[in-house]
């Protein structure tokens, strides 16, 4: 089914277009299968998202990474590019056509060993975590991302990121609540409770990118008080 907040973008059309079409492409099986996702329709992060987390990455140079959203592994997949030869990703996901196609990727391009799939709901999984992680992408249920906020911050090293993806909301997320349709103001609700404590909190440093549905990039500055 087409999810319509997928397909409205948040920035001009001619530069998103753009972005996704004239930077440079995944080489090799990875870049086969972000391919094959997008022909088929398949929910992957947007090519300008990627773009972005293959320039990040490579600058901190992470070694554990945390994923919560594992969907089809693609996301995973290129992250376990950029952790090193002694490096990890560990990836959530609770929906088992999604967990049977990561697999499936993980295998195709030789990761099994390199990325860990914890199978089952994130907000039993995360608190049995020690981590800590340099990096964690958190690209899952928009309405439990501030559910999830706090064991993210608890994994999260001092002086690591945590980003967060499509917090836009398809570019409604300063509506009204009234001009949002009724199955999405869960999600419109809780999504404003999650910007408005990560961008006020006095611990936390953030900054909003207009990537894909919008992402926010956040910082732990120090071990957060109880």
């Amino acid at each position: 089914m087409r999810n319509e907040m997928m397909h409205r973008p948040v920035v001009k059309e001619e530069l998103v277009d753009f972005m996704r079409n004239k930077q440079k492409k995944i080489e090799g099986e990875l870049g086969l299968i972000e391919e094959e996702a997008h022909e088929a329709g398949v929910p992957i992060i947007p090519h300008e998202t990627v773009v972005f987390l293959q320039f990040f990455l490579n600058q901190i140079k992470p070694k554990n990474i945390l994923e919560i959203g594992t969907a089809i592994g693609f996301s995973s997949s290129l992250m376990a590019q950029y952790v090193g030869e002694d490096g990890h990703v560990t990836t959530i996901d609770r929906f088992d056509v999604m967990i049977r196609k990561a697999k499936v990727t993980y295998e195709r391009l030789g990761l099994t060993d390199k990325v860990t799939l914890l199978e089952g709901q994130a907000a039993e999984i995360l608190p049995t975590l020690t981590g800590p992680y340099d990096f964690i992408f958190m690209d899952s249920a928009k309405s439990k991302y501030i559910e999830f906020l706090p064991e993210c911050l608890r994994l999260l090293r001092v002086g690591g990121v945590l980003m967060v993806d499509d917090v836009f909301q398809a570019g409604t997320i300063l509506d009204p609540i009234e001009e949002i349709p009724r199955s999405q103001r869960t999600i419109h609700r809780k999504l404003n409770q999650f910007l408005d404590t990560v961008m006020t909190h006095p611990e936390l440093t953030s900054t909003l990118l207009p990537l894909g549905d919008g992402v926010i990039m956040i910082t732990k500055e120090k071990e957060l008080s109880e």
